[in-house]
Order: C-alpha cells, then sequence, then structure tokens
C-alpha cells in the first residue's frame, strides 16, 4: 500500500502567506510572473520561477536560474518570512473556488511508490521539462511545490479532516484571483496514526496534476539514495511533497481545442467530412457540452453542436472511448492533419478557466480557423486509465483551483 507521512514543513506565517503564496511555475510564463512579482518582494514566485530576478536574456535553463531560486527560498527562512514546525505534522489544505470548496490533506509521500505504480501515473513527461524540475529540486534542496494526488475515498480520513477545519485555521487568504486557500494544522498524535493506518488500506494514489515535480522527485530522491552509503529508507528525499484529495472533491473542467486551418478543406468539404461521424446542429449560443460524446464547434462566428456516433462511445477501451482521443482520431488527424498534437504547432489547447469567450477571441481574430469546446474527462476515466497503465491523450484534463506554491515546503534534509 502506498505510504503517506507526516513531515516538518516551513509555512508562511500567517500574516504573508497571501504574499508569498504563488501560482506554479508552469501555469504562467516569465514575463507574467515578472509582471505579478514586481511589487511583491516576498512572492513564491522568486523561488519556483526565480528568472524573475535575472536579465530577460538569461536562459531559462542556466545555473544561474536555479542558484537564485535557492537564494531566495533562504532568504525568506533567514529573514524569518517562512518558518518551519517543531513537530511532524499532517496538514489541511482547502480551496475555494466560485463557491465550491475542496478540501486535501498535505502530507509526503514516498518516492518508492512512485517507482513501484503504486503511484499511478496518465501522462508521459517531456525529458527537457522533467530535468528543469530535477535540477530545480537538487540545486534547492527543497520540494517547494506539492504534488497533487487523488485518491478513492476513505470515511474515516474525511472524518478527520471535516472534524479539523472546525477549528480556526493557520493561514486564511483570498488570492487576488478570487480564490481562496485555507490551511490547518493536524498534530493530534491520535489522529496522525489513524490518518497513516486508514491510508494503508488504499491501493493507490493517483497523479491528477504535477506529472513533472513528481518525476523530478523520484529521480532525485534514488540519487541521493545512490549517493549515500549510510542510505536507510527513512531520510527525507525518500519522500516528496503532496497534497492528497478524496476523488469526491475534485473538479476537473475543460481542454479545449484551437485549429489554425482547415488543412487545405473548404469549410463545405469539412462539414463534409465531419458529417460521416457526427451530428451537426447550429446554435444561437456559446455552446459548452453537457454530455460525454457531444462538442462544441465554432467556425466562421457560427457555433454548433456536435454528437458523435454512438459507436464511438461504447467502444470498450478506456483510452480510445474518451472523447479527446474520438476527437483526436476522427477530426484533428482524420480530417485536419493533426498527428501529434504535442508537437504541431497548428493547433493550440485552452483551459476551460478561460472561458467559451477565449475561444471565440481567437478565431474572430483570424489567429485560429476554428475552435472545439470539450466536455471534461471524468476522475472515474483518469483512474480507470490509470489502473490499466495507460496514458491519456495530451492535454486532457485541466484541473481547477491550481494548488499555490510557498505554503508548504519540504526539505530533502
Amino acid at each position: 500500500m502506498p505510504v503517506f507521512k507526516p513531515f516538518k514543513a516551513f509555512r508562511p506565517k500567517s500574516d504573508l502567506a497571501k504574499q508569498i503564496a504563488a501560482y506554479p511555475y508552469d501555469v504562467i510564463n516569465s514575463d507574467e510572473a515578472r509582471n505579478i512579482v514586481k511589487d511583491n518582494p516576498l512572492s513564491f514566485l522568486r523561488v519556483g520561477k526565480p528568472e524573475v530576478d535575472l536579465a530577460k536574456d538569461v536562459d531559462l535553463y542556466d545555473s544561474s536560474v536555479y542558484l537564485k531560486g535557492k537564494e531566495n527560498l533562504n532568504n525568506l527562512i533567514k529573514d524569518g518570512n517562512l518558518i518551519e514546525d517543531s513537530s511532524s505534522n499532517f496538514y489541511v489544505y482547502a480551496q475555494t473556488m466560485n463557491g465550491r470548496t475542496q478540501y486535501g490533506l498535505v502530507g509526503c509521500a514516498a518516492v518508492e511508490d512512485y517507482w513501484n505504480d503504486k503511484i499511478k501515473k496518465h501522462e508521459f513527461t517531456r525529458k527537457v521539462k522533467e530535468e528543469d524540475r530535477c535540477e530545480h529540486v537538487r540545486v534547492t534542496n527543497a520540494h517547494t511545490g506539492p504534488i497533487f494526488l487523488t485518491y478513492k475515498d476513505n470515511d474515516m480520513i474525511n472524518a478527520i479532516v471535516k472534524r479539523t477545519i472546525t477549528s480556526k485555521p493557520d493561514n486564511d487568504h483570498t488570492a487576488d484571483d478570487g480564490i481562496r486557500h485555507t490551511t490547518w494544522i493536524i498534530n493530534n498524535e491520535d489522529d496522525k496514526n489513524l490518518i497513516e493506518s486508514k491510508l494503508k488500506e488504499v491501493d493507490s494514489f493517483y497523479v491528477a496534476d504535477g506529472h513533472h515535480r513528481s518525476a523530478a522527485a523520484a529521480i532525485v530522491g534514488r540519487e541521493r539514495a545512490k549517493a549515500n552509503s549510510n542510505h536507510n529508507g527513512n531520510e527525507e528525499y525518500n519522500f516528496f511533497l503532496a497534497v492528497l484529495f478524496p476523488a469526491s472533491e475534485l473538479f476537473i473542467m475543460d481542454y479545449n481545442r484551437l485549429v489554425k486551418d482547415l488543412y487545405g478543406n473548404t469549410t463545405e468539404e469539412f462539414f463534409d467530412k465531419l458529417s460521416k461521424n457526427f451530428s451537426i446542429e447550429k446554435v444561437n449560443i456559446k455552446y459548452s457540452p453537457s454530455k460525454k460524446g457531444e462538442y462544441g464547434l465554432y467556425i466562421d462566428k457560427q457555433w454548433y453542436k456536435l454528437n458523435v456516433n454512438d459507436s464511438f462511445v461504447e467502444i470498450d477501451d478506456p483510452v480510445e472511448s474518451l472523447d479527446v482521443a474520438i476527437l483526436q482520431k476522427l477530426v484533428l488527424n482524420d480530417i485536419l492533419g493533426i498527428a501529434d498534437p504535442r508537437t504541431d504547432n497548428r493547433i493550440d489547447f485552452v483551459g476551460g478557466i478561460r472561458g467559451l469567450a477565449e475561444l471565440e477571441s481567437r478565431v474572430d481574430s483570424g489567429e485560429m480557423k476554428l475552435a472545439i469546446s470539450m466536455f471534461p474527462t471524468s476522475i472515474e476515466e483518469l483512474m480507470n486509465i490509470a489502473d490499466a497503465g495507460e496514458v491519456m491523450p495530451p492535454k486532457s484534463t485541466w484541473f481547477e483551483p491550481k494548488l499555490r506554491d510557498g505554503l508548504f515546503v519540504h526539505f530533502l534534509d
């Protein structure tokens, strides 16, 4: 069974949590990050995206970038802005967006469980991004952003979390984007022991978001073990920072597609080919699909509702039956000539958090020819694919809200 243990976190002083907490490194670009930090010397973006403190022409993977991140992290601690807890604890991390709250359990997962597949993955990682995160961990000697894990609900753990949140939180702030972030500490020994024992009843954890970070933690953990002649398996480098959410708490948003051209087809030819596998209905609203097998299409300032033929929805394969896989095969590949959406620059992806107006805007501007709105992949589909040892097509899931960096830091020794 996978391991999840308490740890001694470095956390912001309560009155500084809003200033310190920051978006993950891969949610915003460097220019956006520079704009955010310009009036905030304490922003944790200076640790997660430390290029903000260097010249714009510095290569993002230059050693100076990682060294600046280490320096900025150490300064936050030295100046008393991040403080280490006196004992190893679990924590509760709540996020509230649009009136909906999800509650996660913060602790440390085991590196070996990543390698032995007790922590299941559903995406491939890219070597460049993987090595970037490895170097960040190596140089800072820390896990500075949590991995977003999920698991099948356990009633006893849920009960402990519900009891914990009736007490006064340690940190509670609403970020500038309107998302509220609240944390509590679980330092009662009986509760900590019960959580650990109950999690031993769980078959698997699943990486919901953070595949590159989890891969980096696992790689660096093994490097440290190999280099340590006295390695015993209990060192902190054997574990990595994570927030564990019960599956029932999670909210997956749509991950929509934009395509630059019709691959030589006229609009009439495109619709003729589309009609072979989809029913097509013109609609007078921005169209967001309401069920599996349904899609929205925006082209030439008009929205359409598409429904794929039932035979494709009923495919008995956890990957091939996904809406994103069906779209990839029948439309993106077969009609629009996009064989590999990871590398083809004719396609772009937009998380549902940006809304359908973003799709319209980019098509109406002439930048893109068409947009396709998707029905969200379900957490059950994600788990089924991970359980089968398969991977999802790229850009299949968009989780919101994103976990903030800087609320918890875990050092490797």
